[in-house]
């Protein structure tokens, strides 16, 4: 049987973590800054005059800004090695396609890549990933983050039912 961390203890870290980044950054956590800015990097390396020319881009790469000099940016590097860590220290990691038995390795991905595509869209529509909404602005008591965070427990049930076959 695999160990993992009791989710009592794993919240509280949490919390704790997300004090000390108000407490130490003054901001809270997410993670769509950290990727905008490593996806700058890369616009950036390809077309630096389109970087430039459009404002998203220009306010975090333009010129000789380095988009990758950001604490989100290492957050989310952070973040990502330890979740490797985790992985490797427990034995959990593999390549593996988990779909279930009514659906092709295919169709999951297919269905994996539009859902990216589509958090992706809307992160950056509500001007912040799940994280950054529920954790930081929740905590904050942020109205428009609560509204968020409602929004996405309502969505999940409106199309769990239509897209039950997927996870069949």
């Amino acid at each position: 049987m695999t160990r993992y961390t009791n989710s009592y203890v794993a919240g509280a870290a949490l919390g704790i973590v997300l004090f000390l980044s108000y407490v130490l950054t003054g901001h809270g956590l997410g993670a769509s800054g950290g990727i905008q800015r490593i996806a700058a990097t890369g616009v950036k390396a390809v077309a630096p005059e389109h970087v430039d020319r459009t404002p998203q881009w220009a306010a975090i790469a333009g010129g000789d800004a380095n988009p990758l000099n950001h604490w989100l940016v290492w957050a989310v590097v952070g973040v990502a090695l330890g979740g490797l860590a985790s992985g490797l220290l427990g034995k959990r990691v593999r390549i593996q396609t988990l779909a279930g038995p009514n659906v092709s390795r295919r169709t999951r991905w297919m269905m994996a890549l539009i859902g990216g595509l589509l958090v992706g869209y809307a992160a950056r529509m509500a001007r912040g990933c799940t994280s950054g909404q529920a954790l930081s602005g929740g905590a904050v008591l942020a109205l428009g983050s609560w509204l968020f965070m409602f929004m996405v427990f309502a969505g999940g049930y409106a199309v769990a039912y239509p897209f039950r076959r997927f996870w069949n």
